[in-house]
């Protein structure tokens, strides 16, 4: 199975080159091209191949880091730009997500939890993996105080859901100022999911999921690594373990939503594709088969409860005379 995601690097980047030629200048009839830079794999990718096919004068790249943004994630991102010699601007959203609430609604919600948090402590919430009797999988918040006590609680769906909304003002925010650049220079703008954050779901509506095109949503995490090394981004970018820097304890996206690293989630996702059975599945994953089972089930009931975030607004029957890029027909309410 991993020999499956093997991936001939030299061709797939010719490939995209063709594809975002084509796409910005010809379908989009766009400019150039924004693309926002965290410092994480994917999005250095992203801006790598819109340097190659574009030329850099034709890319900006966007650094915006909030409050609570590591400071490694900022040097990357400017690394990375500079490296590609790209212009980069950076834009600071933190009292924006300040005056909207982000962290105020996010510190009511954990304190409702945990009565004895304060907005100085850490914070995260994680994942709990489905098993057990009830096979159900479930979130908790951790916090940490300044004197390193730990705290963890499981988190009801209200105060589950506040903090995320709160949370998804952060991708929100930096997709407006996004749009903003994109407007003014006559640009369009770059999403950065890769194949598992786009078929599972793993990304805000309006937020960080709101883009022009996205060139690596067809490319599993282990093919965006490959393409990373071979497109020659930094070591750092190269080797460093995904994450959300999303929240101030530090927090892979295993642990807050695929419950396993990505390796093993996308030689899942691939299996459960292609009609692996179970039993090889769980041998590949050193799992049991109860466990291989239940990441496929996983894998289906997230796919289910995030399909909303694929679709476009509903209308009561098809609009006609409205053209789409996609080629699509407007989706109808029966």
């Amino acid at each position: 199975m991993p020999e499956a995601l093997a991936l001939d690097a030299q061709r797939e980047v010719a490939r995209i080159d063709h594809w975002l030629r084509e796409a910005v200048g010809t379908r989009l009839r766009r400019r150039g091209v924004i693309v926002a830079m965290s410092g994480g794999v994917d999005s250095s990718v992203c801006a790598a191949l819109a340097v190659s096919a574009l030329g850099k004068e034709r890319v900006l790249g966007l650094l915006l880091p909030d409050l609570e943004s590591s400071g490694e994630s900022r040097s990357l991102g400017a690394g990375v730009a500079e490296q590609l010699g790209l212009e980069h601007l950076t834009e600071n959203i933190g009292p924006a997500l300040s005056a909207l609430g982000c962290y105020r609604w996010r510190d009511q919600a954990i304190g409702e939890v945990v009565p004895e948090f304060a907005p100085d402590w850490k914070v995260k919430i994680a994942i709990v993996p489905a098993g057990g009797a009830t096979g159900l999988s479930y979130f908790k918040v951790v916090v940490q105080s300044p004197s390193g006590q730990l705290i963890e609680k499981r988190l009801p769906a209200r105060q589950y859901r506040q903090i995320v909304a709160a949370t998804n003002y952060k991708q929100r925010v930096r997709k407006a100022i996004e749009y903003f650049h994109a407007d003014r220079l006559g640009y369009a703008v770059i999403g950065t999911p890769n194949r598992l954050e786009f078929d599972q779901g793993f990304f805000v509506k309006g937020g960080d999921g709101l883009a022009d095109l996205k060139p690596i949503a067809h490319l599993y995490k282990t093919q965006v690594y490959a393409l990373a090394r071979y497109l020659k981004l930094p070591e750092a970018v190269c080797s460093a373990l995904p994450t959300t820097d999303t929240y101030t304890l530090a927090q892979g996206q295993d642990e807050f939503y695929f419950g396993l690293a990505y390796d093993k989630m996308d030689l899942a996702l691939w299996g459960h594709n292609h009609g692996v059975p179970v039993e090889t599945l769980a041998n590949q994953l050193s799992m049991s088969v109860e466990a291989a089972s239940r990441v496929y089930r996983d894998i289906e009931s997230k796919r289910q409860s995030t399909a909303y975030l694929h679709s476009t607004a509903l209308t009561i029957e098809p609009i006609a005379q409205v053209q789409r890029l996609d080629g699509l027909a407007h989706a109808a309410v029966l």
